[in-house]
């Protein structure tokens, strides 16, 4: 067939080239072995797709197209390198020998290029921040700015990461690997936490038209279960599929037929996905039958999500249960967000005013001075306890904040509706 023009054929490589970088990066990266070169090649194929995608039409399949083009420069630069490398051979070919070390055998080993980046950006010559935002960028694809809006922090300082994290993984000559034994153990954290907050950009996307992102979500939930093939008896791996699987399985009630977010309460529960939500519950098992001591702060998230995907109904939530489990997760990893999250459970448990002590506590917390999410909660607070105007002055003030214009247009319908 032969390509078409697109209408705009500009925000179409934009778009096509945002979900299919991360694929094009780990990809190259396997070739060059340095994912700061492939990322330079993905760009590169990018330049060439709108150089010619607008003149030729798209491709009918874009993201090959730019597999191909990537793959092609990196198999020439790597041609490029090995020829200087021989013409150094013939020139040292009277020095002795040198064989190179022996590599260990990885019994576990497994052949998935996207998880190898994960790992590989999650290396331990960098710091935790650092890791996280680099594999963001890498494989969620994800922009500084949203990825400044996931940590909470200027967009300069995630900037300064990326760079820094890509010239320290070039400078110590990090492989483009799946580590095993302890290695792998000690990066573990991090690749955890790198799946979760690009499932979580996908399930509520900090900016743009959509409210959900689909593609993030499904390359999250992969990795998630291709981790726990890797990593079979680790607690929190199988914790946070879990919870991965019943985040997704309200994916389908969580928009309505327009694209507008749908909350919770008013969700459709004939429409969660009751697969997920199985596959959530085993995995949550497996997570229990491998635990040796408290729970980890992933079982704790999915434990949370099993009670609302098992409530027959939204008035049937155990929210006592749910406010006890956040507390045992603000005390296993203590942080402003969760303390959020916690006022909104005690809310439900226990009614609104304790909670908007809570809340209001929480106001001078430097982290969450522009989460939009901190005035949303304390507007349904004050609406609930009947104080209107200063409710809908919380919801306008949250509608300002957030960058997702699904997300603010339910803002300020809620705004209009308190009275």
């Amino acid at each position: 067939m032969t390509p078409q023009p697109a209408a705009d054929p500009r925000g179409t490589v934009e778009t096509v080239f945002r979900m299919e970088s991360p694929r094009v990066i780990a990809g190259v990266a396997r070739i060059v072995r340095d994912v700061g070169i492939a990322e330079e090649l993905a760009q590169d194929a990018l330049v060439a797709a709108l150089e010619q995608w607008p003149r030729d039409g798209v491709p009918d399949n874009p993201g090959a197209w730019l597999m191909a083009i990537a793959r092609r420069r990196a198999v020439d630069l790597v041609r490029r390198r090995e020829t200087y490398a021989r013409k150094l051979a013939e020139i040292g070919r009277d020095l002795p020998d040198a064989a190179p070390p022996e590599e260990p055998a990885d019994p576990d080993g497994i052949d998935d290029d996207l998880l190898r980046l994960v790992f590989t950006a999650c290396h331990p010559v960098l710091s935790p921040q650092a890791r996280i935002a680099l594999t963001l960028r890498l494989l969620g694809g994800l922009t500084t700015p949203e990825i400044a809006r996931a940590f909470l922090v200027p967009e300069p300082t995630v900037a300064q990461r990326i760079v820094r994290a890509k010239r320290t993984l070039a400078a110590k000559q990090v492989d483009f690997e799946v580590p095993y034994g302890p290695d792998r153990e000690a990066r573990l954290g991090s690749v955890l936490d790198v799946i979760y907050l690009i499932f979580n950009e996908g399930y509520a996307a900090t900016a743009g038209d959509d409210w959900l992102r689909p593609g993030l979500c499904e390359d999250a939930l992969r990795l998630a279960r291709v981790l726990t093939g890797l990593m079979p008896e680790e607690p929190e791996v199988h914790g946070l599929t879990a919870l991965l699987e019943f985040q997704a399985s309200r994916a389908a009630a969580r928009t309505g037929p327009d694209g507008a977010p749908v909350l919770l309460k008013d969700q459709n529960r004939a429409r969660w996905n009751r697969l997920l939500i199985a596959r959530g519950a085993a995995a949550l098992a497996r997570a229990d039958a491998h635990a040796t001591g408290a729970p980890g702060p992933y079982v704790l998230q999915a434990a949370i999500a099993a009670c609302h995907a098992l409530a027959p109904a939204y008035e049937e939530t155990d929210w006592a249960r749910i406010a006890t489990l956040y507390g045992l997760l603000a005390a296993r990893s203590p942080s402003p967000v969760v303390e959020l999250n916690r006022a909104v459970a005690v809310s439900m448990a226990h009614g609104p005013e304790p909670a908007l002590a809570l809340v209001d506590a929480l106001a001078a917390e430097p982290a969450l001075r522009a989460y939009h999410l901190l005035p949303s909660v304390r507007g349904d607070l004050l609406a609930r306890l009947g104080r209107a105007a200063e409710a809908r002055a919380e919801f306008t003030r949250a509608a300002s904040l957030t960058r997702n214009a699904r997300e603010r247009d339910l803002l300020l319908r809620r705004a209009a509706e308190t009275s």
